[in-house]
């Protein structure tokens, strides 16, 4: 077997296997990992009745699975979309500007009016789960949708808001609350919600409290509060980017 053989093979299963990792990470915390799993379910199932000789579970088979598949382009054509627009910004953050500077102004705008919200951007871990508690939106970022959302009296005001990449993707979501109640006593549903939700989760947090007014960010589980417009700017920047450009360098 010559090198270019091998070199060709080599490269064929790198694509395969990149092909894999970007469907998965597509999906990741989303509905369609469950029908994926239907799907591979099905697949494996026709390979062992036609390995069997089964002819007539084999045939109903196929028809399950062509079905399967337009069911899956069709159903969760915004999840596709959004996987799409991953591919784009796979490593370049031409939009980082943008995205942070409309967060850190609504934040600003709440604050000054004492509004409470609640964003929460999504990083490595799906949020999925929690998107489905809530109204999907699928929106560019936008600050005057993110100040719109949370003014009081309005249907969505109440829960949190959830950001995907450069999309506003859900509203009126609802976070798990932090079971640790010396810590969290003296802290409102909001920041409570936002501690609970960066527990489980890699999640960047934007609070404002309602009473107070105070920005303040959660990671991991830990608050930082009182928060300037130009604090706020660069530790969401840091967070959101440089840690992960500087985690990809490392690594």
């Amino acid at each position: 077997m010559t090198i270019s053989i091998v070199l060709k093979i080599a490269l064929e299963i790198a694509i395969f296997w990149w092909v894999i990792y970007a469907v998965l990470l597509f999906i990741k915390g989303t509905r369609a990992a469950q029908l994926l799993k239907g799907v591979i379910i099905v697949i494996l199932l026709f390979f062992i009745v036609q390995h069997l000789g089964l002819s007539a579970v084999s045939y109903i088979l196929a028809k399950i699975l062509a079905i399967s598949v337009i069911g899956f382009l069709i159903i969760f054509q915004p999840e596709i979309r959004r996987g799409l627009a991953r591919i784009g910004q796979f490593g370049i953050f031409t939009a980082k500007e943008r995205i942070v500077d409309e967060i850190v102004k609504a934040a600003a705008w709440l604050s000054e009016r004492k509004i409470g919200a609640i964003i929460a951007i999504e990083r490595e871990v799906g949020l999925g789960s929690y998107i489905e508690s809530g109204v999907q939106i699928d929106s560019r970022i936008n600050t005057d949708l993110l100040t719109t959302i949370f003014m009081p009296n309005t249907p969505l005001h109440d829960g949190g808001v959830i950001i995907q990449l450069d999309r506003v993707t859900a509203a009126g979501c609802l976070f798990p609350l932090a079971q640790d109640a010396p810590l969290t006593r003296k802290l409102g549903t909001r920041h409570r919600a936002a501690i609970g939700l960066t527990e489980e989760t890699d999640a960047v947090v934007v609070v404002i409290s309602e009473e107070t007014g105070a920005i303040s960010v959660v990671v991991g589980g830990s608050l930082t509060s009182d928060l300037s417009k130009e604090t706020l700017s660069r530790l969401l920047t840091n967070l959101l980017y440089r840690q992960k450009h500087n985690e990809t360098v490392h690594n």
